[in-house]
């Protein structure tokens, strides 16, 4: 029996996905749940294991290839008769003609079909300075926007092997723009000006997880109207609780109790509070999520990661604590799955692990807004008791909220934040026990 192998579906928003590598040849068998190739989007690259176990009979797409959810990439003989790659010959020269008569669709496709589009919106092909390879929504934004392929050799890709994406070919568009949006002269200054090195002690290629995370925060402020709002809170119950409770939580749990579950607590309870912040606007559309998923952004080689806390208004205190722990160990381990990094509806970050006391994170797109976190430090403060002013020592942390003004106001980002506050500092230790 043969099985198809097709590309799954890595997400609500991800139709598509690019072929990096085949672990796997034609003729080759393979175990159940054994790595089969790796397929790459523009927000993770992802093993991906086999669904049964055989013999490859057929591998239907090469890497760097674009293909669609759905779509037949390889074939599986599962019928238990393991073949010999000499046995595979055949099979592979038919592959090689098919794939043969697949190129030469494609070149009918460029020669004959894309030339006359595109010159119609005013763009001329010049075969010699084509040199990479364009997915057809790429070409049709071109087409849109009289951009010629000389400009398309310009920008800089995120995609695999520097493969333009449409979100380079968008931010490049945004940077025109605001380029004419300059005086003449000004603009004649910048597009003649040229990179001049200046004694370089090296130079290395940007990582890829950091194109990937340039082009997802560019296109956030792109996209959403950052505003930002401060305020602190004092932790001292909750310090106390954690210094108490945290030797007996880690011989019980096997992990160490940290401040980010009560934080993540207070959050759920702000959100549920306050729905419109647990949003998002797609075009004039505004769409109040069901369940509350919380991304937390974790420090990894190269870059971040913000795995994704799924309906956290069904968990309990407990519940965060594992949640976080796992995803924290999993996201620096690179063993999250798809799901796990996406569909966040509210983002966390917490930059008070590294000793600082605030800042202004950029929104997690598509969500509305972001938590910062900054460090907890002791300070002196004027506590009121029975209306007489004393100085106190008191264990403070500051919070910064970013949000996306087209959704919300001053007003509602102060009641949320407040919301947050008031869940910190009014924090019950009767309601948590000894954890």
């Amino acid at each position: 029996m043969t099985t198809d192998i097709v590309m799954p579906k890595m997400g609500e928003s991800i139709t598509e996905g690019t072929i990096l590598e085949w672990r796997k040849e034609v003729g080759d068998s393979i175990e159940l749940d054994e790595i089969l190739l790796e397929i790459g989007t523009d927000k993770v690259d992802s093993e991906i294991p086999s669904a049964v176990s055989g013999t490859i009979v057929e591998i239907l797409a090469e890497p760097n290839d674009v293909i669609e959810v759905g779509k037949v990439i390889a074939r599986i003989d599962s019928s238990g008769k393991v073949l010999k790659k000499e046995e595979n010959l055949n099979e592979k020269e038919d592959l090689e003609e098919k794939h043969k008569i697949q190129n030469s669709h494609a070149e009918y496709i460029e020669n004959k079909v894309l030339p006359k589009s595109i010159e119609e919106a005013g763009i001329k092909k010049n075969k010699e300075d084509h040199k990479r390879f364009y997915t057809p929504v790429v070409l049709k934004v071109a087409s849109q926007n009289n951009i010629t392929f000389s400009d398309l050799e310009k920008i800089d890709g995120t995609g695999n092997n520097g493969r333009v994406t449409k979100k380079d070919i968008l931010i490049y568009l945004n940077s025109l723009s605001d380029l004419n949006k300059l005086a003449p002269e000004t603009k004649k200054s910048i597009e003649s000006s040229e990179f001049r090195p200046i004694n370089s002690s090296r130079v290395e290629e940007m990582p890829k997880m950091r194109k990937l995370i340039s082009s997802h925060m560019k296109e956030s402020l792109d996209t959403a109207a950052h505003v930002y709002l401060m305020t602190e809170v004092d932790m001292t119950k909750i310090v106390s609780f954690v210094s108490s409770n945290e030797e007996n939580f880690a011989l019980k749990e096997g992990f160490k109790l940290t401040y980010t579950p009560f934080i993540v607590d207070a959050v759920v309870k702000a959100l549920i509070d306050h729905p419109e912040m647990n949003a998002s606007l797609v075009d004039t559309k505004i769409h109040y999520h069901k369940n509350i998923n919380i991304g937390l952004a974790v420090a990894i080689k190269n870059g971040l990661m913000v795995p994704s806390i799924s309906s956290c208004e069904e968990k309990n205190f407990l519940g965060f604590c594992r949640s976080i722990n796992q995803m924290a160990s999993k996201a620096r381990e690179n063993k999250l799955l798809i799901d796990e990094i996406e569909g966040s509806t509210f983002s966390i970050t917490n930059f008070g692990v590294f000793g600082i006391s605030f800042g202004t994170p950029i929104i997690n797109q598509p969500n509305t807004g972001i938590l910062g976190v900054g460090a907890i430090k002791k300070q002196p403060v004027v506590i009121e008791s029975d209306g007489v002013d004393a100085i106190g020592i008191r264990n403070i942390m500051m919070l910064s909220l970013g949000f996306d003004h087209r959704l919300i106001d001053g007003a509602g980002g102060s009641k949320f934040l407040n919301s947050i506050q008031l869940y910190l500092e009014d924090f019950n230790k009767e309601l948590f026990g000894t954890v």
